[in-house]
C-alpha cells in the first residue's frame, strides 16, 4: 500500500503530517515537491485520448512521472498554498494534465482515495479545497474527510506550522486515509 503527496507550496506544507500518521499505519509515503519545477497546464491537443497509453504527448517535464506514482499509488494527496484564491500555477497544471491524461485513459485513478490539503493567509481557501477536490470526484476517487476541513492557516514561512487544530485536523485526515485504504485493500 502507498500514497504519494504532491506539494504546490514553495514552503514545507501540512501534507507531511499528513504523510507521518499514514506512515505510523504502515504505509508507504512519498512527498514530491513542485517548486521550482516547470508545471505548464493542459495544451488541450488531445494526443492522450488518441494514444491511450497513460501520458501525456508533453514529454520534458516531471508530468508523466506524476502520473505513473499516481497510478501506483492507493491514495493520492494534493496540498497548496491558496494564491489569489486559487491553487498555486504548479499545482494547477499538475491537476489539468494527469486529471486529462486519466479521463483519456478510462479514469485510470477511479476509486484511489485520495485528499487536498490547503494552506491560507486569511481567505480562499473555500475555493482552493473544492478546487482540489474536484480533481477527485471527476476522476471517480474517494474523498477522505477529517475532523474539520483540511486547511492550515499561516502567512510567514512555518506559520501554517504553528496551527495547532490545522496540524490536528491533518493527523486526523492520515489516521483516516490509512484507515479507508486498509479497509479497501482487505
Amino acid at each position: 500500500m502507498k500514497v504519494v503527496a504532491f506539494n504546490g507550496s514553495a514552503r514545507k506544507s501540512l501534507l507531511q503530517h499528513v504523510l507521518d500518521e499514514i506512515g505510523r499505519e504502515g504505509i508507504e509515503t512519498e512527498l514530491i515537491e513542485l517548486a521550482g519545477k516547470a508545471v505548464p497546464g493542459c495544451i488541450a491537443c488531445y494526443k492522450c485520448f488518441d494514444k491511450k497509453n497513460g501520458r501525456c504527448a508533453v514529454d520534458k517535464d516531471i508530468i508523466n512521472e506524476a502520473i505513473a506514482k499516481m497510478a501506483e499509488a492507493d491514495g493520492i494527496l494534493l496540498g497548496s498554498p491558496t494564491y489569489f484564491a486559487d491553487v498555486s500555477a504548479s499545482m494547477k497544471g499538475l491537476i489539468e494534465r494527469c486529471g486529462m491524461v486519466s479521463r483519456a485513459n478510462g479514469d485510470m485513478f477511479r476509486r484511489k482515495v485520495g485528499a487536498g490539503v490547503v494552506a491560507v493567509r486569511r481567505a480562499g481557501a473555500s475555493h482552493v479545497f473544492n478546487s482540489l477536490n474536484h480533481f477527485f470526484t471527476i476522476g471517480q476517487m474517494i474523498i477522505v474527510g477529517s475532523s474539520y476541513w483540511n486547511i492550515g492557516i499561516g502567512r510567514n514561512p512555518g506559520e501554517v506550522l504553528q496551527d495547532q487544530e490545522g496540524i490536528k485536523t491533518m493527523q486526523d485526515l492520515g489516521r483516516n486515509m490509512a484507515w479507508l485504504i486498509k479497509k479497501i485493500k482487505a
